[in-house]
């Protein structure tokens, strides 16, 4: 069992056959989502079979559009974290849907790139 196996069905945001989304408890932007699989055993992405994945951008879908009537996001950050050495803390398939808006941070430039930071904006010279 993980912590998402905690998460009370009234707090589900929506849901599909393979999935469950919630806000998360810690968001970095107002909005961000987590679509988590009901499935225990898919760790990562790649544990996931291929109607699973399938689903899974429909769900990507489904929540961008709810995000976009609550809230009219500028743009997105979608991130899966596989694997500990990837900074996965949450052995639970999880996927992170960050709404993101102008003006947010002062360079948005490199976004997912940023997980290492020095590799974050390949325009700027070092």
């Amino acid at each position: 069992m993980t912590v998402f196996h905690d998460i009370p069905e009234s707090e589900h945001v929506c849901g599909s056959d393979a999935f469950f989304v919630i806000r998360d408890r810690f968001p970095v932007s107002e909005g961000h989502s987590l679509i988590i699989a009901r499935r225990a055993t898919a760790v990562t992405y790649f544990d996931l079979s291929s109607d699973e994945q399938h689903e899974l951008l429909e769900l990507i879908e489904q929540v961008k559009a709810g995000l976009e009537s609550e809230l009219s996001p500028d743009g997105y950050n979608i991130g899966m974290n596989c694997g500990a050495a990837a900074g996965q803390t949450v052995m639970q398939f999880h996927c992170h849907i960050i709404p993101r808006f102008d003006g947010d941070m002062d360079d948005p430039r490199g976004g997912v790139r940023l997980c290492i930071p020095s590799k974050g904006n390949y325009l700027k010279s070092n």
